[in-house]
């Protein structure tokens, strides 16, 4: 169809150097402005994340549960296929890029989620809002562009959200026990449905158990087939430095990479994985009882540390140590994607495939929650309080066609709106990164 090929030629325009030059580049930029901040406080950070909640702070959700609801957010089946991708593609230099991305990232994401609860405000009914539209129109009067955001946030939280991720778990399930995608669409229905329907308060208690759970359960699974390959880690390592500098030669199938394109494989699939520079994710971080914009947007930034250089890290580990770049199917097709990652696990663990599947269910699942609250606060921010209702029940039913349709088309359009996303929020956090560095002197001022 004309509309896929123009929307392809888009999404690979908009994913290619300046866009990706954009995103590295305002990590860097804020990394040397604020002298290195993730690196010297990442452990306060995470002993901030646990720590007692202050009774007088405002805000909907604890600490902790607006991280785990960011990590939700993040965490998605990118974590797996899109690693197993991008090494397919890209080969293992891609990982490294995806580590440097994140360490700089975790500047980006601190910066946007600082300013998200700076310019966050209480609505009608008594609820935080607040993300990039809010820090665009009252940080800098940018309105248009504020609503510009709001608009592509619900459709990627359609499409990135919802139903990518619900075609994800159908596959994963139909892979491994198949079952009709139509009863799969209706179970992960029901139970999104009564998670969404309480909201941010349902939603943040329900991401605290789970994506503990389910990281805890794929790190372990990782980290026995790592275990029992760890005479490869070495070798591993090296090829990951090494091919990220000269590109990667082929093996079996695997037809080779340029260092361009494993840089370019890793900086997007680094951004898909901790969402730095969407802008989106801030949008709970707005939602956390604080008093202090630097404290939550610290400890908002550990969550690209723990998406990308834990459990990204760990699959890309297990794809290198189990050597399956470059191997075939019996069909005599290149590994790819969710067949590849369940292949590397197949190796080592009996049942391999189940841990795949199993992580894919969790992961898709607590993405999906995650987006619906970040889409229920952009249709707010567009039309009122009075429609968030009718938003969470159109959010509820979009998970049937998402379970039963072809999904290429939704897939470029929310590829699309995450990458024009990107352009209005990068551009409000370098134009308030003086707000940025004077909140964040504040929050040293106060450790000292």
């Amino acid at each position: 169809m004309l509309i896929i090929h123009w929307l392809e030629l888009l999404n690979s325009w908009l994913w290619s150097g300046p866009l990706l030059l954009l995103l590295f580049g305002t990590g860097l930029y804020l990394t040397i402005i604020l002298k290195g901040f993730q690196f010297r406080y990442l452990g306060y950070a995470f002993r901030a994340a646990i720590a007692k909640q202050q009774t007088q702070a405002k805000g909907d959700i604890s600490h902790f549960e607006a991280l785990m609801t960011s990590l939700a957010g993040a965490i998605g089946t990118g974590s797996i296929v899109g690693v197993a991708t991008a090494v397919a593609v890209g080969g293992l230099g891609a990982i490294f890029w995806m580590w440097v991305t994140a360490l700089l990232g975790m500047a980006t994401k601190y910066a946007e989620s600082l300013l998200a609860v700076k310019y966050r405000h209480m609505d009608a009914r008594g609820e935080m809002i607040g993300g990039p539209m809010q820090y665009i129109e009252n940080g800098l009067g940018w309105k248009k562009f504020a609503i510009l955001f709001a608009v592509l946030g619900v459709i990627a939280t359609f499409g990135t959200g919802n139903m990518v991720q619900v075609n994800a778990i159908v596959e994963g399930v139909g892979h491994v026990w198949n079952i009709n995608p139509l009863w799969t669409g209706l179970v992960v229905l029901v139970f999104t449905g009564l998670v969404v329907i309480g909201g941010i308060r349902s939603i943040g208690h329900v991401a605290a158990v789970l994506v503990p759970l389910m990281a805890t359960f794929y790190i372990i699974a990782a980290l026995i087939v790592i275990g029992a390959h760890i005479e490869h880690i070495p070798a591993a390592l090296q090829h990951i430095v090494s091919s990220a500098f000269t590109g990667q030669a082929a093996i079996g199938a695997f037809t080779g990479s340029t260092v361009v394109l494993a840089l370019q494989l890793g900086i997007s699939n680094s951004i898909f994985s901790n969402e730095s520079g969407l802008g989106i994710s801030t949008i709970a971080a707005a939602a956390a009882k604080t008093d202090s914009p630097a404290r939550q947007g610290m400890i908002t930034m550990t969550g690209a540390l723990i998406s990308t250089m834990i459990v990204c890290t760990m699959t890309g580990l297990v794809l290198s140590v189990t050597e399956v770049l470059g191997a075939t199917t019996l069909e005599g097709q290149m590994l790819n994607g969710a067949s590849m990652a369940i292949t590397a696990f197949k190796k080592t663990i009996t049942g391999g495939e189940y841990v795949v599947a199993i992580g894919l269910i969790l992961f898709a699942y607590t993405t999906i929650i995650a987006w619906a609250y970040y889409g229920e606060k952009c249709f707010e921010y567009l039309f009122g309080e009075k429609w968030i209702y009718f938003y969470r029940i159109i959010y509820i039913l979009v998970i049937l066609p998402g379970a039963i349709l072809d999904l290429e088309t939704v897939w470029l359009v929310a590829n699309v709106a995450n990458a024009l996303m990107v352009i209005p929020n990068l551009i409000a956090v370098l134009g308030l990164s003086k707000v940025v560095v004077s909140e964040t002197n504040k929050l040293i001022e106060e450790t000292k």
